[in-house]
């Protein structure tokens, strides 16, 4: 009995830890895994400013914290602290976060060395540690990142011999060692575009014995073809002539760099950018993002005369105006400049919206900034905002609002699903889809709502957006997510085919609510006429009608895990998949809202008939 006893108690231990280790293996989605590793990121960072106070280790989902971005599985795929003031050092935990695409922390303070614990990222595509004090040798396990494309290791003080292994970086688009204490040879490296400036013992080709005192290199070395070049076998005197052939040629290079550097410094009206390649391996060039003086942003705006106003916002106003060379930009002014966090901070977040490039997202071209001014600049859409050009003449036509539409999700799937880190944008409405000359979608202002949130980086529910576009969920809570999009561009859609704002519908037609309980009856009485802009009389397709009435409903569902991702509405405006999707919605709707007491059109009209929100349209971000 005793060893029966013995036994099941053995057998007992055996399960209760069997247990315990896939509870935290399975934990969903690996979310309290994730938690550990980032709390224990925390613990060995210094941080001044308490940008981190919203990590908590009680927490199982780490996506609403700030510095974190997930993907849509809830995997933490992106770590950005840049220009923080973090000091201390980077714990090995970092390996854990196996997911990470991207790793933005420069600009900061950070010692000791860099956890070779990194080369565990295999999915890494972005790492930046650059302007930091660490110091060791650079870890040869960073040559088993087969994925990373853009490395950044500058301006640290790294010694030591450059690994042989990184040769084997076959992705490798960017890299920059320059400014450390690294020595020996440069191995063959595979990167497009790469730095070893300013690292006085490094050998060139690795043929020499002795390094020379000081190593001249530019920027981007063909190091492929070199090595053969110097490697002749001509006599010790010949090369000791080329020797010195090449330091004078260098030393008049460098007076002729310093010179230009001199001119740049004094125009200061260009700032150039590195190339990178996104994910798709389709160049992104920023070097043609401008930085502009404040000045001359004032006279292409008539000083940001009144009469240049495009619109006004919650983020605040825009100009129209002509740069020297006559081209037409539009010059957003943001409010409380001076807020919105240093330098620094500011231009790396600039330069993180301008890496989200794609035909149906507003291209920036350049921004300027003063101790009390941030402004950006765009080019200028000639046929304005789809809402401005909805009331306009002559009106936009059936087929080229369904263009737009479709112009307008692609836009949005982009940042969603496509981009690294993704973009929330945080208020979809047509005031904010823009139309260029062939009144094609342009997305505009994503990114800005993170931009000027990251003076409050700590804050992670301030509300932006407008009411009556603003999903329930958000309103209420203050989280958003890529679902709150897919809310707001079900409403946009609401707008296209009526021609009205979302609350200015309900008023006119008399009725109580906003304009998703409206259509959401007249769907039932199936009077979609009844929907469509009067301006458009009958010249519209039925069929096209009711399949775009059904996936404004499918966007605009009260649940937002029923909502479809946006590549789903992509794909069923496309006319791909919307029978099947619609169909069974209306099944999970019927069987899922029986356990509630109210309808979610009647749950959605508890949020938007407050007195105070029905006053008027209260744009809490926007038009921007």
């Amino acid at each position: 009995m005793r060893e029966r006893t013995a036994e099941v108690g053995f057998w007992f231990l055996i399960f209760s830890w069997v247990w315990t280790s896939a509870n935290c293996m399975l934990s969903p989605k690996g979310v309290n895994f994730e938690v550990q590793a980032l709390m224990g990121i925390k613990a060995s960072l210094k941080d001044p400013h308490g940008v981190l106070d919203n990590w908590d280790g009680n927490a199982v989902d780490p996506c609403s914290w700030t510095m974190v971005t997930c993907s849509t599985e809830s995997l933490v795929i992106g770590l950005g602290t840049p220009s923080q003031n973090l000091s201390g050092s980077l714990s090995p935990s970092i390996g854990n976060l196996t997911n990470l695409q991207i790793v933005l922390l420069q600009n900061n303070d950070i010692t000791g060395p860099i956890p070779p614990e990194i080369g565990r990222l295999s999915k890494l595509q972005t790492l930046d540690l650059s302007n930091n004090f660490f110091s060791c040798e650079v870890p040869s396990s960073l040559a088993t990142l087969r994925s990373l494309q853009y490395l950044r290791l500058n301006n640290n003080s790294l010694y030591g011999a450059m690994p042989e292994s990184l040769a084997n970086m076959t992705n490798l688009v960017f890299l920059d060692l320059s400014f450390n204490n690294l020595s020996g040879r440069v191995p063959r490296l595979p990167a497009k575009t790469f730095s070893i400036v300013g690292n006085p013992l490094i050998c060139p080709t690795g043929s020499e014995n002795e390094c020379f005192g000081t190593a001249l290199m530019p920027m981007s070395m063909p190091l492929n073809g070199s090595e053969g070049a110097l490697r002749s076998g001509r006599p010790k005197s010949h090369r000791v002539a080329l020797a010195l052939g090449v330091t004078l040629g260098f030393i008049c290079f460098l007076l002729l760099l310093l010179g230009l550097l001199l001119q740049w410094r004094q125009r200061r009206n260009k700032h150039m950018f590195f190339d990178v390649k996104d994910r798709h391996h389709e160049e992104v060039s920023l070097g043609n993002l401008r930085r502009f003086q404040f000045r001359e942003l004032q006279l292409a705006t008539d000083n940001f005369s009144s009469k240049n106003i495009l619109g006004k916002g919650g983020f605040g106003h825009v100009y129209k105006g002509h740069l020297r060379d006559g081209t037409a930009v539009a010059v957003k002014r943001l409010k409380d400049g001076s807020a919105i966090g240093g330098d620094r901070q500011f231009q790396t977040e600039v330069e993180m919206i301008s890496l989200a490039v794609h035909r149906n997202l507003l291209r920036l071209y350049g921004f300027s900034m003063t101790a009390t001014e941030r402004l950006l600049v765009y080019p200028y859409m000639s046929n304005g905002s789809v809402a401005s050009r909805m009331k306009a003449k002559p009106i936009l036509d059936w087929g080229t609002r369904k263009r737009i539409a479709l112009g307008a999700a692609r836009g949005l799937l982009y940042l969603h699903e496509q981009c690294d880190p993704k973009i929330i944008h945080r208020d979809v409405k047509a005031a904010n889809i823009l139309l260029d000359e062939d009144c094609e979608a342009v997305v505009g202002d994503f990114g800005l709502a993170k931009l000027l949130d990251h003076q409050d980086s700590h804050v992670t529910t301030a509300v932006r957006g407008t009411v009556g576009h603003i999903a329930p969920e958000y309103l209420s809570t203050g989280q958003s997510s890529e679902k709150t999009d897919v809310f707001g561009f079900g409403i946009l859609l609401l707008e296209l085919i009526t021609g009205q704002r979302a609350l200015e519908f309900g008023k006119a037609a008399n009725q109580k609510g906003a304009m998703l309980d409206w259509v959401r009856k007249i769907h039932l009485e199936k009077k979609l006429d009844l929907l469509v802009d009067k301006d458009l009389k009958n010249n519209y397709d039925r069929i096209e009608l009711e399949e775009m009435v059904q996936v404004a409903l499918l966007c605009t569902q009260y649940l937002p895990g029923l909502r479809p991702k946006m590549s789903e509405v992509v794909r069923m405006l496309e006319g791909d998949g919307l029978a099947e999707r619609w169909e069974a919605s209306q099944r999970v709707e019927s069987s899922k809202y029986k356990s509630y007491d109210l309808s979610s059109s009647e749950r959605y009209s508890d949020l938007t008939n407050d007195s105070s929100l029905l006053v008027q349209a209260i744009e809490l971000s926007g038009p921007r």
